[in-house]
């Protein structure tokens, strides 16, 4: 049975054009994209969202860089969807992520590493909700 996940192209890779191919990877790697939208989010709905980091020390920045510029929401799905999305990214440090994975390609850094996916099936729910109403994803 196919399984959601939520992922976002982040501020960095949008500015850097590169949307469409990453679009392309997550495209060619069997996922089905359920719900899409491009938006540009506040300070606020980003501290709502990483509320979960908010006693960490990179939080303000976090939040402050991901409401920066306009980003890519994504409801996506396919059997075993968030551990093949988060291998498709790689590592968050994309000086460690594998060859051909997302964040290896188009990630700058640690914070600017080009895409967002759910760690796992309970976070997805979170995230999907977050985001998107029910009849978004029909």
């Amino acid at each position: 049975m196919p399984q959601r996940t939520f992922s976002i192209i982040k501020p960095d890779a949008v500015r850097s054009g590169h949307t469409g191919a990453i679009l392309a990877a997550i495209d060619q790697a069997g996922f089905r994209i359920v719900a899409i939208k491009k938006e540009s989010i506040s300070i606020r709905q980003a501290q709502g969202f990483y509320a979960v980091h908010k006693e960490r020390p990179f939080f303000a920045d976090l939040c402050a860089f991901m409401a920066s510029g306009p980003l890519v929401l994504m409801v996506l799905e396919k059997d075993n969807a968030v551990a093949d999305l988060r291998q498709l990214m790689g590592a968050t440090n994309p000086a460690n992520a594998e060859e051909g994975t997302i964040r290896k390609r188009f990630a700058s850094s640690i914070q600017e590493n080009a895409i967002h996916g759910s760690d796992g099936e309970d976070t997805a729910a979170f995230e999907i909700g977050y985001w998107f109403a029910g009849y978004e994803l029909i």
